[in-house]
């Protein structure tokens, strides 16, 4: 029995060191798991860029609604740091964030949510705002306006005189058909719309397909798999 006990202890110190070996592994495997990717070994596009994009359907704030989708096709190159470039025409999903009739407040207004674009390596997410539509469009950069593209921006002296040429005209018009009181009340209807048709009240926002959009990223679009 002397004899045994020498070897029950040196198999217990063995047995206590080889668990002990296999938990410190398990912790250096946990520790290596548990590290985070580093950004910078993904090639990527630098937060501000700014292009083009073109729209592959017509969006409206009368045709459509909250949620709807949309894709657009990008129309310049996409440079990332590393050299690699994403090609003009890669498609970009998005959906209209949010809506507003010229019926409510009597200039339209609509925003567009970005989602993801298709790069070589597959989709990626992608964060951008909208910074000009052509046009009579307006876009506002406040920051609880951030994208949003209004229906055409009111010009005071433009209005002023679109609503005196529809007065003269309704004044004509009216004094034809009624005398002075018929000149009266065709002058102030024509000054009402050509005040109208000059300021854009009650027009609805209409892009039709193939307009184009220019997008700013407000976030880094990381486009392939680690370098």
């Amino acid at each position: 029995m002397a004899e045994i006990l020498p070897v029950l202890r040196r198999s217990t110190t063995l047995a206590m060191a080889l668990a002990c070996f296999c938990l410190a592994g398990a912790i250096r495997t946990g520790a290596q798991q548990a590290t985070p990717v580093n950004a910078s070994s993904y090639p990527v596009v630098p937060n501000g860029t700014r292009f083009l994009i073109s729209l592959e359907g017509p969006l409206g704030t009368a045709r459509n609604k909250v949620n709807d989708k949309f894709k657009a096709r990008t129309l310049e190159p996409l440079a990332a740091d590393n050299g690699s470039v994403i090609a003009p025409g890669a498609e970009i999903r998005g959906h209209i964030s949010r809506i507003q009739p010229a019926a409510l407040t009597g200039h339209a207004r609509l925003w567009l949510t970005f989602d993801d674009i298709k790069t070589p390596s597959g989709w990626r997410p992608v964060i951008a705002t909208v910074i000009d539509v052509p046009g009579d469009f307006s876009v506002k950069q406040e920051e609880s306006k951030e994208g949003e593209i209004e229906g055409p921006a009111s010009n005071p002296k433009k209005d002023a005189e679109a609503a005196a040429a529809g007065a003269a005209v309704g004044g004509v018009a009216g004094a034809k058909a009624g005398g002075s009181k018929g000149a009266a009340m065709g002058a102030a209807a024509g000054a009402v719309a050509g005040f109208l048709a000059s300021s854009g009240a009650g027009q609805d926002i209409d892009l039709p397909q193939a307009t184009k959009v220019e997008i700013e990223l407000t976030r880094p679009l990381y486009i392939s798999e680690p370098r």
